[in-house]
C-alpha cells in the first residue's frame, strides 16, 4: 500500500555540510528551492572554500524573496564587502532597487555588474533575471537587452536559456523544456544542474524514463552534487519506482548536506520497498532523537504490523495514538483497525473504523472497509447499511464488485434473522436479490455472480430447493461450461450444483435425472463411495 500523504508530511532540518560545499547552496537556489538552498547557504558561509560574496548573494536574494528587504540590504553589502569585484551583489543591490520602485537606481547597480562581469554569462544572466523577477511583463525590453548582452558575451552560455525556459514553463511547457534541454547540452562543464532537473520537472510527465535518464547523466557527472542524487531519487518516487528510490535515497543521506527530512523519507521509501526490518531500524534511530516524532512512531507501528508482529505493533500504535502532538490520519485508523481484526478483537476494530470515516468522511472508500468491520464483528445490519450508503455515493458509477458484496451483505443479514424473524429475513433477501439482479444485467456472464443469486434465492426460501433455485443452478452451469477451463478453475461450484440438482431430482423421485447429476458430479470429484451410490441408485 503506498501513502503518499504520508510520506510528503516528513520535515525536518539539514544535517552537516557537503562535499560541495556551498556549491550545493547555490544549485538548489538556482533549482527553485530556496528553503533548502538556505539552510546549506549558513552552514557553509564560514567554511574553507566557500565564496562568501556570492554566499551572501543568493542569501540576500532569498531575504528578498521573502519580503525582507531589510536583511537583504545587509546580506548585498556583506557580499560586497567581503568581495567588491564580485558582480552578483550589484544585482543584489539592483534587485532591492526595483523592489522599492528606484529603476533609475537599479541600472546603476547593474551597470557596475556589467564592468566587473563583461564576460560572464551567469552574471550577466542574473540581471535579466532580476527584472524577471521584479516585472516579467513591465520589464520584458530589459529582460531581452539583457539576455542578448549574455548570449553575445559567451556563446550557448546555459544561463540564458535556462531564463528562456522559466519565462515560457507557466505558458508553454513543451517550449520551455526544451529551453532547458538546450541548456543542459551547452552545460558542457555540468555547472548549471538546475538545467536537467527543471527539464526533468517539466518533461516528467510527457517521458518519465527519459526525465529520469537525463538525472543519471547529471549524476554522472556530478557524483557529489546533493540536488543531483535528491532529484534522481525523488523521481524514482514519483515514477512508483519504490525499490529503486529507497536505494537512491539511501546513496543520497551520505551525503552531509541531506535534511532530516529527507532520512525520514527513507524510512517510508524502505517501508513501501517492504524492507520493514530497515525501516524500522532507521525509524527508531530518529526517535532516539526526536522521541515524540508521531511520523517516526507512526512507521514504527506500521513496520511491526507488517511484519506481522502483532503485540510489537500494537504497542507501537498505542504511543502513536497517545501522543499528544500527533496528527492522526484515517489512514493509521485504518492500519489499527485491521491490526485488531488480525488479533480478533473485531468489536474494538469496528470502534477504530468508525472513527477512520469520521475522520475523513470526503473519502467515501472507507465506508466499504467499515462494512467490512461490521461483518467480521456480525453487526450484519450495519454492515448493510454502511454499504448501501457507499453504492448510492457511487450512483451509476458504482462497480459491479462492490454491488456484489452489497449484495452478499444483505444474504447475511438474511441468515442473521433466519430463526428469529422470517419477515426481517425476507425482506433482506428481497434486498440481495434486487441487488444481485443489477450486477446480472451488467454482468450476465459471469459464473460466480450467477452462483451468489443461487444462494439468495435459497435463503429467501428458508434453505429449501425450488424450481427457482434449480432454475438459477442450470444458469450457472450454461456459463460454466461455455469454458472448459471452468472444470477445474470452477470446480467447487460444479460440485456444490451437481450435488445439488443430483439431490433435488432424487427428492422428486426423478431417478433418472438424479443420476444424470450424480455422474457430473462423480466425473469433477470422483470416489468410490459415490461410485457405489449411483451404481445403487434405483
Amino acid at each position: 500500500m503506498k501513502f503518499n500523504a504520508l510520506i510528503s508530511l516528513f520535515l525536518g532540518s539539514a544535517l552537516g555540510l557537503s562535499a560541495q560545499g556551498f556549491k550545493d547552496g547555490v544549485e538548489y537556489y538556482r533549482a527553485d528551492q530556496p528553503e533548502e538552498a538556505a539552510i546549506i547557504l549558513n552552514n557553509n558561509l564560514d567554511q574553507a572554500g566557500a565564496q562568501k560574496a556570492t554566499v551572501y548573494y543568493y542569501l540576500g536574494q532569498i531575504a528578498l524573496n521573502n519580503g525582507n528587504k531589510a536583511k537583504a540590504k545587509t546580506l548585498f553589502d556583506n557580499g560586497l564587502a567581503a568581495d567588491a569585484d564580485n558582480g552578483y551583489n550589484y544585482i543584489g543591490l539592483g534587485a532591492l532597487a526595483l523592489a522599492e520602485g528606484n529603476e533609475s537606481a537599479a541600472a546603476g547597480y547593474f551597470k557596475d555588474a556589467k564592468g566587473k562581469a563583461k564576460k560572464d554569462a551567469d552574471v550577466l544572466t542574473e540581471i535579466a533575471r532580476a527584472y524577471f523577477n521584479a516585472d516579467p511583463v513591465k520589464y520584458n525590453k530589459e529582460i531581452e537587452k539583457a539576455l542578448a548582452d549574455a548570449k553575445k558575451a559567451v556563446k550557448n552560455a546555459p544561463a540564458p536559456f535556462i531564463l528562456e525556459g522559466d519565462r515560457l514553463a507557466k505558458t508553454n511547457v513543451g517550449e520551455a523544456a526544451g529551453m532547458y534541454e538546450m541548456a543542459a547540452q551547452f552545460d558542457t562543464k555540468f555547472e548549471h544542474p538546475e538545467a536537467y532537473v527543471k527539464y526533468a520537472r517539466t518533461y516528467f510527465h510527457v517521458n518519465p524514463q527519459y526525465a529520469i535518464e537525463k538525472l543519471r547523466d547529471l549524476l554522472k557527472a556530478q557524483p557529489n552534487s546533493a540536488l543531483a542524487q535528491r532529484e534522481l531519487a525523488e523521481k524514482y518516487y514519483e515514477d512508483n519506482q519504490l525499490t529503486r528510490a529507497a536505494e537512491q535515497y539511501e546513496k543520497y543521506i551520505e551525503n552531509p548536506n541531506h535534511f532530516k527530512k529527507d532520512k525520514q523519507r527513507l524510512v517510508g521509501l524502505l517501508f513501501f520497498a517492504k524492507r520493514y526490518p530497515e525501516s524500522y531500524a532507521l525509524a527508531t534511530e530518529l526517535l532516539n532523537e526526536d522521541p515524540a516524532n508521531f511520523y517516526m512512531q507512526r512507521l514504527q507501528f506500521y513496520n511491526k504490523k507488517a511484519m506481522g508482529e502483532n503485540d510489537a505493533a500494537k504497542a507501537a500504535a498505542d504511543k502513536l495514538f497517545n501522543n499528544p502532538n500527533a496528527e492522526i490520519n484515517s489512514q493509521d485508523y485504518i492500519q489499527y483497525g485491521e491490526l485488531l481484526q488480525d488479533m480478533g478483537q473485531d468489536t474494538l476494530a469496528v470502534d477504530i473504523y468508525e472513527k477512520a470515516v469520521a475522520l475523513s468522511p470526503e473519502k467515501t472508500s472507507l465506508l466499504k472497509d467499515l462494512s467490512s468491520a461490521y461483518t467480521s464483528a456480525k453487526m450484519y445490519d450495519k454492515a448493510a447499511d454502511t454499504m448501501a450508503k457507499f453504492i448510492d455515493g457511487e450512483g451509476e458509477n458504482a462497480n459491479p464488485n462492490d454491488m456484489l458484496q452489497l449484495a452478499r451483505r444483505y444474504q447475511n443479514l438474511a441468515i442473521s434473522y433466519m430463526d428469529t424473524d422470517s419477515v426481517a429475513s425476507l425482506n433482506a433477501a428481497n434486498k440481495a436479490l434486487a441487488t444481485i439482479d443489477k450486477v446480472i444485467a451488467r454482468v450476465p456472464d459471469n459464473p460466480l455472480v450467477l452462483n451468489t443469486r443461487s444462494d439468495i434465492l435459497r435463503v429467501a426460501s428458508r434453505g429449501n430447493v425450488t424450481p427457482e433455485v434449480i432454475a438459477a443452478d442450470q444458469a450457472t452451469l450454461a456459463v460454466l461450461d461455455a469454458d472448459p477451463a471452468n472444470v477445474e478453475k470452477r470446480k467447487s461450484i460444479y460440485r456444490a450444483i451437481y450435488g445439488r440438482l443430483g439431490n433435488y431430482y432424487l427428492t422428486n423421485n426423478d431417478v433418472e435425472n438424479a443420476k444424470v447429476y450424480f455422474q457430473k458430479f462423480y466425473d469433477v470429484d470422483p470416489s468410490e463411495e459415490l461410485k457405489t451410490f449411483i451404481e445403487n441408485l434405483k
